[in-house]
């Protein structure tokens, strides 16, 4: 098999982990109580780490010699393949906490297929991955029910939050050559078999909050093909600013 299909996908999944972590991680010292603050925190320290161990695997199958910091820190906007939806501004906590929620149940079905890839090293980190996982959309879920039922301002702004998210998600079973080569190989799962899965989990979740998705078009999307949103650059200029203005620095 090419390496440059599993190079391409190892970035997709990577680089969705490190930037929502990026964007969690805008939370710390922020969270609407304490406990929360250091959830979030959590969050995003498993989002980053998740997005190492795949960088990292990306690293040695590209082969030049870039390991998961060179790709984090030294590509420009339009060499990243994480989804758009990841990469919007962390808006209020709903909006986070409804973006995790959303994202979160794509993985866990997605994630837990991609443990019995017969790649071994994807399939570690994915049954790593899909542990974290399962942890995130459980706070995340709990969190969206709690915020529905609260007071009318919440409620508000957590289908206000949803109405905003829920055109982004068709990018989540975005599928081309590069899926399925490797879906060929045996190396990823056929990303359509995760969407009613994915419908039931998030439409479960939203039933019990007493929130309704909005029923306008999708977007269409082009984050895995390196297409972003003008958010991704003012991410990664924060990002990036420590490794960019002292080259090559150790600790």
């Amino acid at each position: 098999m090419a390496a440059a299909p599993l190079f391409e996908f190892l970035l997709r999944m990577g680089d969705d982990r490190l930037v929502l972590g990026q964007r969690t991680a805008e939370w710390c010292g922020h969270g609407p109580i304490l406990e929360e603050d250091i959830a979030l925190a959590n969050i995003s320290l498993d989002l980053f780490g998740e997005g190492q161990l795949f960088l990292n695997l990306a690293g040695q199958v590209e082969g030049v010699g870039r390991d998961a910091d060179a790709l984090a820190y030294w590509r420009d906007e339009r060499e990243f393949r994480n989804l758009q939806m990841v990469e919007l501004p962390r808006g209020d906590f709903a909006f986070t906490i409804l973006r995790q929620c959303l994202f979160s149940s794509w993985g866990r079905h997605y994630l837990e297929l991609l443990a019995s890839s017969r790649n071994d090293d994807i399939a570690g980190i994915a049954a790593k991955s899909a542990k974290e996982n399962r942890y995130h959309l459980r706070h995340a879920s709990e969190w969206v029910v709690r915020l529905a039922a609260g007071t009318d301002e919440s409620h508000r702004r957590v289908q206000a939050a949803l109405d905003d998210l829920w055109p982004w998600t068709s990018e989540l079973f975005y599928q081309d050559e590069v899926d399925r080569t490797l879906a060929a190989d045996g190396i990823v799962p056929d990303n359509a078999a995760t969407k009613a899965p994915w419908e039931a989990t998030i439409g479960d979740v939203l039933k019990t909050a007493g929130l309704t998705p909005p029923s306008g078009p999708l977007r269409s999307t082009g984050g895995r093909l390196g297409r972003h949103t003008e958010f991704l650059g003012h991410l990664l200029a924060e990002f990036q600013i420590l490794a960019r203005s002292h080259p090559g620095a150790k600790w």
